[in-house]
């Protein structure tokens, strides 16, 4: 029995992870899997809480897994799956509803949002959708949650179940707590620089994808916004030539002081000529392994497969106990 802590995060299938990803979430996740129990989740149930192409469900959910890997998550020391696998996770959102109160979804700003944005689909699930985020967290008797501010109020709802189930029905889940990470710069738009970087902006040159093609990021780099001062400071008079610097730093480990001073008396084009040849070579064996990973489908189809076996074990211990607290039957297997 592993006495490490245990991390669990999802993420959507909703298309190739940013830079901003890169840079914010997953290169520091490569930092947790040998002091951590880490399960990492393509989140295929709650994709479709907006229309979805079916082809291009299956197609994201692959690449995403694909991304991970490339990035330096190793499916030997994570459990890496797709949560449609492992109907656990289904399974626990129902009954975690009937200990969530309306008002509590009602007040989740991401809701609110979404429902203004598409009022045609303003389905039950895009309401209920934060339960079966806590079902996915309380299912591994997680410890803690790498959580962005976007998902603060989740996990928050998520502690608030588990100590009303706890309360309700005697100790049953672990209260999980945020993960912050100790390092991890915001990365922002290439266009609009006091914005984040997202993998769902219309403007396609204001985001740099994690396997992006060299040439591709070049061009981005030169369309990128700056600003009329034509010196590289760190200012937030200068959001964009910031945005730049913090991206610089991270990828190369160079100290902002240090590229202050190699920059002196140079002008923007040199300066984002450079950040852009740091981020191809920071990103040329991520794309290299990716690109090789989706020529060998029968090894994701494994790695997937061997995941969802090794999550399906530990969710169903949960959901055991879960089941006899609340007053099912367990079902007899003949």
């Amino acid at each position: 029995m592993s006495d490490k802590k245990i991390i669990f995060s999802g993420a959507q299938p909703s298309g190739k992870l940013t830079l901003g990803n890169y840079i914010g979430a997953v290169k520091n996740w490569v930092d947790l899997q040998d002091e951590y129990n880490c399960y990492y989740c393509v989140v295929d149930s709650h994709a479709i809480t907006v229309p979805q192409e079916a082809k291009n469900l299956r197609k994201n959910t692959i690449e995403a897994l694909a991304q991970y890997i490339a990035s330096g998550l190793d499916p030997e020391k994570n459990t890496m799956f797709i949560q449609s696998h492992v109907s656990a996770h289904a399974e626990l959102a129902w009954i975690l509803n009937t200990i969530t109160y309306m008002g509590e979804l009602n007040r989740m700003t991401q809701f609110k949002e979404k429902s203004q944005k598409s009022e045609a689909n303003l389905n039950a699930a895009l309401f209920t959708y934060p339960v079966l985020m806590a079902a996915d967290i309380l299912l591994y008797q997680t410890d803690m949650v790498p959580v962005g501010e976007d998902q603060k109020q989740h996990l928050e709802l998520a502690r608030n179940l588990a100590q009303r189930f706890n309360n309700r029905y005697s100790d049953t889940f672990k209260i999980p707590d945020p993960y912050i990470a100790k390092v991890g710069a915001r990365v922002m738009s290439l266009q609009e620089p006091t914005k984040k970087m997202s993998k769902s902006d219309q403007n396609e040159n204001a985001s740099i994808l994690m396997v992006e093609d060299p040439d591709s990021i070049v061009r981005k780099l030169k369309r990128a916004v700056t600003d009329s001062v034509g010196v590289v400071t760190y200012s937030d008079e200068q959001p964009g030539i910031k945005n730049l610097m913090n991206i610089y730093s991270k990828l190369s480990g160079k100290s902002i002081q240090e590229i202050e001073v190699m920059y002196e008396g140079k002008g923007y084009g040199q300066f984002k000529g450079d950040t852009a040849e740091v981020i191809v070579e920071a990103l040329r064996p991520v794309r290299e392994k990716y690109n090789d990973l989706l020529n060998n489908k029968d090894y994701l189809e494994k790695v997937y497969a061997e995941g969802a076996n090794k999550a399906e074990q530990n969710a169903r211990k949960t959901l055991r106990k879960v089941y006899k607290k609340v007053g099912l039957i367990p079902r007899k297997f003949i």
